[in-house]
């Protein structure tokens, strides 16, 4: 993966994110309903995206852990909101990553599919202690149709997001030219996109750094 984004990520930022995931991560909690949230104590930055776009591969890859998050080939497999947590890094580092459900091709009943998407809609609408989402696209493809329904969400409920673009290895440079302009294209008219794109490839690790300097710099402290 030869292409790489403009950034403004300095040297310290991504010292400090590689601080941050240097630790045991653990999980917490799996909610599948609002009320089993854990008290929203700390900073949120969660990761969403459709069925099999690479969100579990990706948050094992950015905690360091093959196993946190788990993976699956299956469509669908995470149904709740994952929490994960980091050892006690000391005052202002402690935060959540969140592991949302798929949507899109979720091979599963549509009233589970229907309980999934209200569940994400309702977290997004009114979780005061998230910071930032972000949104997974696979660089092989762009944002689809499935992609711009979350995204009008994330617009009506004023949560700031940025789009990673996964998979980045699976493509030439020159294809991921191409979609990486024609997604910042896509995002200029959303208000909610924070327009800083982002690479990643799990399996290769590239972009990794980047992806956890950019979560040290969303949870420092005002």
């Amino acid at each position: 993966m030869d292409t790489v984004p403009e950034t403004s990520l300095t040297p310290e930022l991504i010292a400090e994110g590689a601080h941050l995931f240097g630790g045991d991560w653990q999980f917490v909690r799996g909610v599948p309903e609002l009320q089993f949230l854990p008290p929203g104590d700390r900073p949120e930055i969660a990761f969403a995206g459709r069925s099999n776009v690479g969100k579990s591969s990706l948050i094992n890859a950015i905690v360091g852990q093959r196993t946190l998050a788990r993976t699956s080939n299956t469509p669908g497999r995470t149904q709740e909101l994952n929490y994960f947590r980091p050892p006690d890094l000391g005052p202002g580092r402690l935060f959540y990553l969140v592991d949302m459900p798929g949507y899109g091709f979720a091979k599963a009943p549509k009233d589970k599919v229907a309980a999934w998407t209200g569940l994400v809609k309702d977290y997004l609408r009114g979780r005061v202690p998230l910071k930032r989402v972000f949104l997974l696209i696979d660089a092989r493809h762009g944002i689809k149709t499935v992609d711009r329904d979350i995204i009008k969400l994330l617009n009506e409920a004023a949560v700031s997001f940025q789009v990673i673009l996964t998979k980045a290895d699976k493509i030439s440079p020159a294809a991921l030219d191409r979609v990486m302009a024609g997604t910042s294209e896509a995002l200029r008219s959303e208000p909610a996109a924070y327009p800083d794109l982002l690479l990643s490839s799990a399996e290769t690790g590239a972009g990794i750094d980047l992806v956890r300097a950019t979560i040290a710099q969303v949870i420092r402290p005002a």
